[in-house]
């Protein structure tokens, strides 16, 4: 995952170019892992996202604006965190079921919601 402190790039020299690489690549990478787990055991949908993701890095590869970079960084970054964090997977069971199959990470504790109970004001 890339750390929001990284994603502002320069491009002064050569190593700011290399690191922008980097940092590309790794986003790259992060958002692949990211879609095999999300989309694990649905084809359809691991095709497509890897179609899209491919799609978008390639349209953009010959990027040099600093500030263009920056805004892509943003954007691939907070999909990854999207997906990561708020897709789930649904599998049509009969013609009126679909059941909901979460990943370990997305589950939480649940925690009741209970009002506290106010006393009467006494006018």
């Amino acid at each position: 995952m890339i750390n929001q402190n990284q994603m502002t790039v320069s491009c002064d020299s050569q190593g700011s170019l290399l690191f922008i690489h980097i940092q590309v690549l790794k986003l790259f990478k992060s958002l692949h892992r990211t879609r095999q787990e999300v989309f694990k055991n649905d084809t359809k949908a691991l095709e497509a996202a890897r179609q899209k993701i491919n799609e978008e890095f390639r349209n953009n590869r010959d990027e040099t604006s600093e500030e263009k970079i920056n805004e892509l960084l943003k954007i691939a970054s907070d999909v990854e965190v999207i997906l990561r964090t708020s897709v789930i997977q649904a599998v049509h069971t009969d013609s009126d079921k679909i059941v909901l199959i979460p990943r370990k990470d997305l589950l939480q504790d649940n925690t009741p919601y209970l009002d506290k109970p106010t006393k009467k004001q006494e006018s």
